[in-house]
């Protein structure tokens, strides 16, 4: 992980599918109620690899989805509520306000949104953003703080690289 004054930076090459989860678990070991996570990437990128790979490190054994169609899934997890959002379907960014959305920005849930640019203006301001690339048949991942809180967790989960 690099780090600069208040920003914090972690950089990774995921070879395939299972160093995806993998990467995710690890993020997993620092989440707290009231982080928010933008998820970028193109379609097929691996944003809900890496989701899957962070409820199954925090215990979650049941099926984990892709929210494309239904915008967003919820899991009930013992220490908090993690909300994961996919607005790639939406129009309008009001239609974050007008699915209740803003609702879920109460510091007591961990919300992670792929395609935040669809929403811009309405949402929570992220701590952590992630970038998924493609490259070749491999992802390249970035996280970078976005916040001082978005440091001191990347500071948490990420071993230096």
């Amino acid at each position: 992980m690099h780090k600069t004054d208040d920003t914090a930076r972690c950089r990774r090459h995921l070879a395939d599918e299972a160093a995806t989860s993998a990467f995710g678990a690890q993020l997993a070991q620092a989440l707290a109620p009231g982080l928010t996570f933008y998820l970028e990437g193109d379609l097929g990128a691996g944003k809900t690899t890496l989701v899957r790979g962070m409820l199954r490190a925090l215990g979650y054994g049941g099926r984990v989805k892709s929210p494309t169609y239904t915008l967003a899934e919820s899991y009930s997890l013992p220490a908090f509520e993690l909300y994961h959002f996919d607005l790639y379907r939406m129009q309008d960014p009001r239609e974050w306000l007008d699915a209740g959305f803003r609702d879920v920005d109460d510091g007591r849930a961990v919300s992670l949104i792929e395609w935040p640019d669809k929403a811009a203006g309405w949402l929570p301001p992220a701590d952590v953003i992630v970038r998924l690339t493609i490259v070749d048949d491999a992802r390249e991942i970035e996280c970078d703080a976005a916040s001082s809180r978005g440091a001191r967790y990347l500071e948490a989960c990420c071993t230096p690289c």
